[in-house]
């Protein structure tokens, strides 16, 4: 356990990533193991997604195989945060596969409860396979315990060893007692999941329609097309009361939302509708005296 999965994610980073050391994963996720990594004078190779922002999954193979010798471990976000989108479970499977057997991968699961996709599986499974991987789970999402800071890996018992010395001293005995009454709580679980789907849903149809494109997610958040630059657009609902995500280079043009409640979503579509014209982002203009 650790104080959150972002310590068990620095856990990790801290066992496998000697200065020099390189993990690999795809650009962008989630940006924490990449800025661990580099505090530890460790470095990150970055495979772009793929034109439908899907993760390349063959290109982190291959990137990890032409670094082999200098690979800590793999990272995967799964679903990919910011994107909201998952590694089909024969893409995972693939990965495990095709990687060196003796290379860690560290599956970032933060919101696998929100999936609603028979494409999807966790990769809990694979830990009592014995292969090396590293399950990483948080309370702070669906259990909405954000704030109480609680985390944990599910690994092989060699692989726990090999991080367990870089936990910090103690969990919150409180915040334990918390976690429990929320793994109990299957009832509340599947109502947020629920209602985060039917309201995620309803939100990027309402988007589609006022001419803009969203990326499908499995996730409390989606990623949005507004067609610009985001910094100024954040601005303009920062104004209105309303904070979205930050800008996510090379994605510049994209808006990452956080799915609320419904008469949070309402409100955010108002806004959407008063800062963004209808009909979806403009083609840019042809250049004087282009065909």
């Amino acid at each position: 356990m650790g104080n959150g999965s972002t310590e068990i994610l620095k856990m990790v980073d801290e066992a496998f990533l000697a200065v020099h050391k390189k993990v690999v994963g795809v650009d962008p996720t989630y940006e924490s193991v990449y800025r661990y990594a580099t505090n530890s004078k460790a470095d990150a190779i970055k495979v772009p997604l793929l034109k439908d922002y899907r993760m390349d999954i063959p290109g982190v193979v291959s990137a990890t195989k032409a670094n082999y010798r200098d690979v800590g471990f793999v990272y995967i976000c799964n679903p990919n945060n910011p994107i909201g989108n998952i590694i089909p479970k024969q893409e995972i499977k693939m990965l495990l596969e095709s990687l060196p057997g003796d290379v860690p991968v560290l599956i970032d699961e933060a919101y696998h409860h929100f999936v609603d996709t028979s494409d999807y599986a966790t990769s809990v499974p694979y830990v009592s396979e014995g292969r090396p991987v590293i399950v990483a789970r948080t309370f702070s999402k669906i259990a909405a315990l954000a704030g109480m800071r609680l985390g944990y890996a599910i690994a092989p018992k060699d692989l726990i060893d090999r991080i367990r010395p870089y936990a910090l001293t103690y969990v919150n005995a409180l915040v334990k007692h918390g976690a429990v009454a929320a793994l109990k709580d299957k009832e509340n679980e599947a109502r947020v999941k629920r209602l985060n789907t039917q309201i995620r849903n309803k939100t990027t149809s309402e988007l589609k329609a006022f001419g803009y494109e969203s990326i499908p997610s499995q996730s409390n958040f989606f990623m949005v097309n507004t067609g610009r630059d985001v910094t100024p657009v954040i601005e303009e609902f920062r104004k209105k009361n309303i904070l979205v995500g930050r800008k996510f280079p090379p994605m510049n043009n994209w808006l990452r939302v956080s799915v609320g409640t419904e008469q949070e979503m309402t409100k955010f579509m108002t806004a959407f509708k008063e800062i963004l014209p209808a009909g979806g982002p403009k083609p840019a203009a042809a250049a004087p005296g282009a065909e």
